[in-house]
């Protein structure tokens, strides 16, 4: 069952949704070459905890597996989701995914990011490009009366133009009280099918682009999900509220809010 959130559930996801912003902003001016992704773990879990929130992802153990042991995943070049972090310095021409949660208040903000480190090349600037972009498209195609599969097939229509792999064992997916609530989220799919959408409803639209397949196997770690052939992968994630008047990011700084409206006042007068 979908759960529709009310008036004062938004209030206390828009504020999980923040603080997990600004984690996100503060790992994205750390990433560069030479720092370790256990730096960054570090820096993430103490923001959390200084903040009175719960890093979601520690102690994470769905369907039986080993509890998650880290605040953030961290997945570089082939990794596509669930990396765990180690000592390895980042290296002049990798790319890392970041993905984080934190609990505030009884619920959860949950947000991710693919970031060069230090100059990549043109192929990987651009994967991570399309991934956001689509992102974007599966966040405007969450409104009111659409259905899931709309979503799923807004990201899949732009990411089938450069040829991309579409990860399809991993799904974005409801989120509230809970990390992963339903529906789940493909990031393909028909339009016009699954769930419809209602205001209330809140989600996390995570596109996970790979260059090349998109077939995936686990590493030893149980947790670690790298792709099949080797090639560098993607992810980008929102946690997103359906409302009458459209979708609203809650994963945006107070800051990238200010930007987004005045962009968005600025359109509206062209």
């Amino acid at each position: 069952m979908i759960i529709a959130k009310s008036a004062k559930d938004l209030d206390k996801m828009r504020a999980v949704g923040e603080l997990i912003a600004e984690v996100r902003e503060a790992l994205r001016a750390m990433v560069n070459p030479g720092l370790s992704t256990l730096d960054l773990n570090a820096a993430a879990e103490k923001m959390m905890r200084d903040a009175g929130a719960i890093p979601t992802f520690i102690g994470y153990k769905p369907y039986g597996m080993v509890p998650f042991p880290f605040a953030i995943c961290a997945s570089v070049n082939e990794q596509i989701v669930h990396g765990f972090s180690n000592s390895r310095p980042l290296e002049e021409g990798d790319i890392i995914s970041l993905d984080m949660a934190c609990t505030l208040n009884g619920f959860v903000g949950d947000t991710a990011m693919t970031l060069p480190v230090g100059e990549v090349t043109d192929e990987l600037k651009q994967l991570i490009r399309v991934t956001e972009e689509c992102l974007d498209l599966g966040i405007q195609a969450s409104r009111v009366n659409n259905r899931v599969g709309d979503i799923g097939w807004a990201i899949q229509q732009h990411a089938d133009k450069f040829g991309y792999g579409i990860v399809r064992d991993y799904t974005g997916h409801g989120i509230g009280r809970s990390m992963h609530e339903a529906p789940q989220i493909p990031n393909y799919g028909r339009p016009g099918t699954k769930e419809r959408i209602r205001a209330g409803y809140c989600f996390a639209i995570e596109p996970m682009l790979n260059l090349g397949t998109h077939e995936t196997r686990t590493l030893s770690d149980k947790w670690t999900v790298v792709t099949m052939d080797g090639k560098a992968s993607a992810h980008a994630e929102h946690t997103i509220a359906v409302t009458a008047d459209g979708p609203e990011i809650l994963t945006l700084t107070k800051e990238q809010k200010k930007q987004r409206l005045n962009d968005q006042t600025a359109m509206a007068a062209v």
